[in-house]
């Protein structure tokens, strides 16, 4: 199988005033080509490292990030990036602030086929019409919506997403969802997620990763079978006995990585 994502017994610590902080320990795991990877875990055990390293914008202090065969040692153009904040530039429209990427990447390419890449994505998301709005004029979803266009206008190697949807309400989260499944429908991409959410994991996810307690290495995989509806995932399944199992092992494996007790009940 071609793993586009590769570390390989990445440790890593930051440097604090008092003394090292081990985050990361001897950490493996492999993202296969076109595959959705989830990562869950406790609350700082080096998940949103994992990202920095994972970019570029950081260097492990021992073992090795591989992207397509090559060794991750400097940001990397080729990745791109959501975060929970969409950081959108005010005094951009919504279609100039999706196409900065093929500004950077790709500087001899003509404006029109800019434009036609950035409206291309913006129809597939339901954002046509909205092209010449600030972002201040959009509500949180659809500004979320249009940073998504903005990480995948330049068609990159892998999408990293740091916990793109934590600050939406339930209902626009769910929708968010869906229209990421369209997106990768029609865009193809290896995506990495990070998130709190476990029903977000099962439903993106084609793998869950689930992190030990920090330093945090890989405690547990789990390779999702979400109910089949034509090859599309609707949110209806997370409601079936088949997502209903799958969510209860991610929990007793969080409670694990929590030094909890996982058949003990909460407390």
């Amino acid at each position: 199988m071609n793993h586009l994502i590769e570390i390989k017994g990445v440790t890593h610590a930051y440097q604090t005033p008092n003394g090292p902080l081990p985050v990361l320990d001897d950490l493996n795991l492999a993202v296969p080509e076109g595959e959705f990877a989830a990562v869950v875990g406790p609350s700082g055990c080096g998940k949103s490292t994992l990202t920095r390293l994972v970019t570029g914008l950081m260097k492990p202090d021992q073992g090795e990030v591989w992207l397509h065969g090559q060794l991750v040692k400097s940001p990397r153009k080729t990745v791109g990036m959501a975060f929970q904040n969409p950081v959108l530039l005010e005094w951009r429209t919504i279609l100039d602030n999706v196409i900065l990427p093929l500004e950077i990447v790709a500087p001899s390419m003509p404006r029109a086929d800019r434009e036609a890449r950035a409206m291309e994505l913006l129809d597939l998301v339901g954002l046509t019409g909205f092209e010449n709005k600030r972002p201040s004029e959009l509500s949180g979803g659809m500004r979320q919506r249009a940073s998504l266009c903005r990480a995948i206008v330049h068609k990159p190697e892998v999408l990293i997403m740091d916990e793109p949807f934590g600050a939406l309400d339930a209902f626009t989260r769910e929708d968010l969802w869906q229209t990421m499944h369209a997106l990768r429908a029609q865009e193809p991409f290896t995506a990495v997620l990070i998130t709190h959410d476990l029903r977000e994991s099962v439903y993106l996810g084609d793998q869950v990763i689930v992190l030990s307690g920090r330093p945090a290495t890989t405690q547990f995989v789990l390779d999702v079978d979400y109910p089949d509806d034509g090859g599309l995932r609707k949110i209806d399944g997370l409601y079936t006995p088949q997502c209903a199992e799958m969510l209860a092992t991610l929990r007793d494996q969080i409670k694990i990585a929590q030094g909890r007790d996982p058949e003990a009940g909460l407390h």
